[in-house]
């Protein structure tokens, strides 16, 4: 698989992404990221899109954070777009109009979450389809989609991972096991609420969802040179644990300062906001 089909980030752009340059510290980023494809995952349930268009939008995200600043849009803007455009990609087209409904909801349970009424039951009050809400978020969908195929020079191409991680489990002799082939699975739906789609190989990736696997329920599998199963499928263990990494950070506690600070920044104004109020560099040029 080449990278010219399944574009990659730099070394450059992971080391240094654009919204790092303008002053948003890495675990900060990594948890914007990640509550971004929860509403797009939520936003798909809701709207009862298929899971491969739902895992092309994620990876699209993520995708386009390594060559744009979380200081020039909104994380939930860059989300309504990606899921947008995604349907359309995987032939299975959502209306312009529903995926706002949806938003709308996701937008206001966050900012409920984290307001004085928080401790109250969330009720939605519908907006107007003649107000400003409704055309803001519209035009942000638009503008959203049309910057993510800009950014990312139209080429959206995306290769999704169960396939090979089916016959990977035949190879090591693990696909009858269905309580490994479904935390495998798992693992491979989690990863996608991190950048791993846009830094590593599929093969990479799958490997990893399989290490977190086996260990979690101590299967052992040949791991000592020069029969370590990892190198059957053509992948560096220390990239494999790379990618392990990342899928269980998602697993740490978060405290509730952390949780009011990532929902309180899905906007670009909002990003701004607290740069400004915490800058700690220069600003890019």
């Amino acid at each position: 698989m080449s990278n010219h089909l399944y574009p990659l980030a730099s070394l450059v752009q992971i080391e240094q992404t654009p919204s790092r340059e303008d002053g948003i510290p890495e675990s900060l980023e990594e948890d914007l990221r990640a509550y971004g494809c929860k509403l797009i995952y939520q936003a798909g349930i809701l709207l009862q899109q298929k899971q491969v268009a739902v895992a092309t939008a994620q990876i699209l995200f993520q995708r386009f954070w390594f060559v744009t600043s979380m200081k020039q849009f909104g994380v939930g803007d860059v989300g309504m777009g990606a899921l947008y455009l995604s349907s359309k990609l995987e032939e299975c087209p959502l209306r312009m109009r529903d995926i706002i409904n949806v938003y709308d909801v996701l937008l206001q349970r966050a900012s409920h979450s984290i307001g004085p009424k928080a401790d109250q039951q969330f009720r939605y009050y519908p907006m107007s389809y003649f107000g400003d809400t409704f055309y803001n978020l519209k035009e942000a969908l638009v503008v959203a989609e049309m910057q993510i195929l800009k950014r990312l020079g139209f080429n959206v191409h995306v290769v999704l991972p169960y396939n090979t991680l089916v016959n990977y489990l035949r190879l090591l002799g693990l696909g009858s096991n269905k309580e490994v082939c479904s935390r495998a699975w798992g693992y491979l739906n989690d990863a996608l609420q991190t950048p791993v789609y846009a830094m590593y190989q599929i093969p990479t990736i799958v490997c990893a969802s399989i290490l977190l696997a086996t260990r979690h329920l101590s299967i052992a599998l040949p791991s000592e040179p020069p029969t370590c199963w990892w190198e059957l499928f053509d992948t560096l263990w220390d990239d494999v644990w790379s990618v392990s990494g990342h899928i269980m950070r998602l697993y740490r506690p978060e405290s509730s300062e952390e949780t009011q600070l990532v929902v309180g920044m899905l906007t670009k104004k909002d990003v701004r906001r607290w740069l400004e109020e915490n800058a700690t560099v220069l600003p890019r040029p």
